[in-house]
C-alpha cells in the first residue's frame, strides 16, 4: 500500500484465494478501509461457486498491464501464489482448452473415486506425470487426466512448451518479502486468532450453506476443511483451530521452499 501511495499506483492481487468474494476474512483480504485508502484490483470479484485459474488471472491482469503501459497508474502486484508470478514472468504453457464433456467426466469420476484410485488410473495412462504428483492431490490428478484424454499428450509435454511472458525482463522490480521462519509461523498463528475474532466461523457457515462442490478451488482455501469439520460436529473447536494453524504453517513452509527454487533472482527484503 505504501509503494502504491508513493507512486500513485494500484495494488493488484496475485493470490489465488483472495479473488473469492465469499472469503474476505479467511483469506485475509484487504479490508474496506484499505480499499478506500488505495485502489485495489482483482480482489473479491469472483463467487466461490466459480472456479478460477492462473490462465483466467493472466487474462484479467493483462488488461491492467496494458493500461499501465499506456500511461495509467503503475501496478504493485502482490500475493502468495507463486505460480501466478511464474506465469506472469515466464508465460503459461499452451495447453489446449479441455472439452466440457471431458471435464465433466473426470469431475464425476473425482466425486465417486478417492484420490488414490484416480492416481492409479493416471499411473496407467501417464506414468511420468503420475510420478510427479502426490496420490493425495486430486485437483492436479484430475487436471492431468483431462489433458491426456483431451489431447493425447501428457501434461508434462505441454508444460515443456514455453509460454509468452506478460512482463518483459527489466519491466518490473521483483521483491520477495521474507520474515525469519519462526516469526512467519508466529504470524500465521496470530492471523488465525484474528480471523476467529473477526467472525470467520460465520463466513465458513455461509460458505457451507451454498452447498458447493468440494472440489472447487475456494473449498480448498486454508481453514475451510477444519472449520467445516467443527461446524459439522466432526472436530472439537480446539482441534479445528489447531488443524487450521498447522495447515497454514505447512503451506508457509512450502512457499519458502518454492521461493528458494523459483525466486533466486528476486531482491529479498528480510521483514522484521
Amino acid at each position: 500500500m505504501r509503494l502504491a501511495q508513493d507512486g500513485g499506483g494500484i495494488v493488484v492481487n496475485a493470490d489465488s484465494m483472495q479473488v473469492y468474494r465469499d472469503l474476505r476474512i479467511l483469506t485475509a483480504r484487504p479490508d474496506e478501509a484499505d480499499e478506500a485508502a488505495v485502489p485495489h484490483r482483482l480482489y473479491g470479484f469472483r463467487p466461490a461457486g466459480e472456479p478460477y485459474s492462473v490462465a483466467a488471472w493472466l487474462a484479467d491482469i493483462s488488461r491492467l498491464i496494458e493500461a499501465a503501459r499506456a500511461g495509467g497508474p503503475p501496478l504493485v502486484i502482490t500475493g502468495g501464489t507463486g505460480l501466478y508470478f511464474k506465469a506472469l514472468l515466464e508465460g503459461l504453457s499452451p495447453v489446449p482448452e479441455i472439452p466440457e464433456a471431458v471435464r465433466l467426466h473426470w469431475r464425476s469420476e473425482a466425486a465417486t473415486l478417492d484420490s488414490g484410485a484416480l492416481h492409479g488410473i493416471l499411473r496407467e495412462r501417464d506414468p511420468e506425470m503420475a510420478a510427479k504428483l502426490a496420490p493425495s492431490d486430486p485437483q492436479r490428478i484430475v487436471r492431468a487426466l483431462e489433458v491426456i484424454e483431451a489431447t493425447g499428450r501428457s501434461l508434462l509435454e505441454w508444460q515443456a512448451v514455453a509460454g509468452k511472458p506478460l512482463l518483459a525482463a527489466g519491466e518490473a522490480e521483483l521483491l520477495y518479502v521474507c520474515p525469519p521462519r519462526e516469526t512467519l509461523y508466529a504470524r500465521c498463528d496470530a492471523r488465525l486468532d484474528r480471523m476467529v475474532a473477526a467472525g470467520v466461523l460465520d463466513e465458513v457457515r455461509a460458505l457451507r450453506e451454498l452447498a458447493l462442490d468440494p472440489s472447487l478451488p475456494a473449498m480448498r482455501a486454508l481453514g475451510v476443511r477444519p472449520f467445516l469439520a467443527f461446524l459439522d460436529g466432526v472436530l472439537g473447536w480446539q482441534a479445528a483451530l489447531t488443524e487450521a494453524k498447522t495447515e497454514t504453517r505447512q503451506y508457509a513452509k512450502r512457499q519458502l521452499t518454492w521461493a528458494r527454487s523459483n525466486m533466486m533472482s528476486w531482491k529479498t527484503a528480510l521483514a522484521q
